[in-house]
């Protein structure tokens, strides 16, 4: 397999795995049903906690659906703002990166 072929599959089960974790997150945020007060306000501290894990996975899953476009449309691996090729040990770090270290900087 390709390197770019292997970041492909690489991103593409990281997705996956994000997507299964949003979906357990609303499964969660949709099953309280509680009506004690000190259960709600419990319930809500950890609600707010979920909503924060919720929305940095859907910022990672933007991330990482941007990076299969790139791949799609040949791009990948380029920096989008300066066009130089990306490290591959930055790849390796962040393998939806759409920047160069120096533009990332």
């Amino acid at each position: 397999m390709t390197p770019v072929g292997t970041r492909k599959a690489q991103l593409e089960a990281r997705l996956a795995q994000l997507q299964g974790r949003l979906a357990g997150i609303e499964a969660e945020l949709d099953s309280h049903d509680e009506k004690d007060w000190e259960e709600l306000a419990v319930e809500r501290e950890g609600d707010e906690v979920l909503e924060r894990l919720g929305q940095g996975g859907q910022a990672e899953i933007r991330m990482i659906e941007a990076a299969l476009g790139r791949i799609a449309e040949g791009d990948y691996g380029s920096c989008v703002k300066c066009g130089a090729d990306i490290g591959e040990a930055r790849l390796d770090a962040i393998p939806y990166t759409p920047f160069c270290k120096e533009c990332a900087a």
